[in-house]
């Protein structure tokens, strides 16, 4: 079975590395990188393949436009969206409504992941 490729484009740099830290000892995942300028986001999501990219939005009410922006050009693609508080978080698929994530840890966070990819 193929791992779940995942891109980080978070900040503050703590979440990056609890993201890192965990995806690292998940079997089923795989880190393909860590980007934090959005133009650099939307590059490294044509150059390399992902399932999932985990942002930082700079937005913290309604859909952030790089969720727009990433979904339009790769409708296959996942974005988690996670405050840079870490108490919200939320999965953005293409033609699905948003869905806002209970109570988000590392742990639902990379499960909504995996069931999206389903």
């Amino acid at each position: 079975m193929a791992k779940i490729k995942i891109l980080l484009a978070s900040r503050p740099k703590m979440i990056s590395d609890v993201f890192r830290n965990i995806i690292e000892r998940e079997p089923d995942m795989m880190l393909t990188g860590d980007v934090i300028d959005p133009i650099k986001l939307l590059l490294a999501v044509r150059l390399a393949p992902v399932d999932a990219v985990i942002v930082t939005p700079l937005k913290s009410n309604g859909e952030p436009k790089i969720c727009s922006h990433l979904l339009k050009e790769h409708p296959q693609l996942k974005v988690v969206t996670v405050s840079a508080e870490g108490e919200a978080a939320c999965l953005y698929q293409s033609g699905e409504p948003m869905q806002r994530l209970e109570k988000p840890c590392s742990q639902s966070i990379l499960g909504a992941i995996r069931e999206a990819l389903k």
